[in-house]
């Protein structure tokens, strides 16, 4: 079991319950549809939950943000996200409905009334936003076209408005298809297993 609390400091005892419970509630669910895969099942709260919260080790989100998770697909990173940062809406999109309906499950069970579900692609997804979360959906140069007209041109954040995306491995050639401005940022500093030794948030500046 993940130690939540040391990996994130100061984190609330009840957002660090809410974490736990998300592994029993996705166990029952992938009996039923399976969004994601077995074998990381048996280690399910590092590599989905704790993955997830490396967003939250990068960026505090200030209270009243709201942020975009394009290709959600089970709920990662936007639910743990959601856990933590209670006072910031979540937006959590995916165009696959079976997933969304896991999502939705999980959402209702944990009483997370910070999250809304919207089914269907990032560009029509409604309002626009402070940050787009992701994780490896799909290479930079084409996500970014998806999502730059979602960014607020208002930063009431840390850093300016823009992309937080959950990437992993050589990143070199990707990013310099980029011409946005950029930052990584390796997960290794705060999270030492070594699944997150080639894992990084790559920050990319829209606003």
């Amino acid at each position: 079991m993940v130690d939540f609390k040391s990996c994130l400091p100061g984190l609330s005892d009840g957002a660090a319950a809410k974490l736990h419970e998300l592994k029993p509630l996705y166990e029952e669910w992938n009996a039923a549809i399976n969004v994601i895969s077995r074998k990381d099942m048996v280690a399910f709260e590092e590599r989905h939950v704790l993955h997830s919260l490396a967003i939250a080790r990068a960026m505090r989100f200030g209270p009243k943000s709201r942020v975009l998770d394009v290709g959600t697909g089970g709920g990662f990173p936007g639910i743990p996200l959601a856990i933590v940062f209670p006072e910031v809406d979540f937006v959590l999109c995916d165009s696959i409905g079976k997933k969304m309906k896991v999502v939705r499950a999980v959402v209702e069970a944990l009483k997370l009334d910070n999250v809304t579900m919207f089914h269907g692609r990032a560009e029509d997804a409604p309002g626009s936003f402070d940050f787009v979360v992701s994780r490896a959906v799909t290479r930079m140069n084409r996500f970014i076209p998806w999502v730059e007209r979602k960014i607020a041109s208002t930063s009431r954040n840390p850093w300016p408005n823009g992309i937080l995306a959950l990437k992993g491995g050589d990143l070199n050639e990707e990013l310099s298809e980029v011409s946005q401005a950029t930052e990584r940022i390796p997960i290794a500093q705060w999270f030492k297993e070594p699944f997150f030794e080639t894992k990084e948030v790559v920050y990319v500046k829209l606003h």
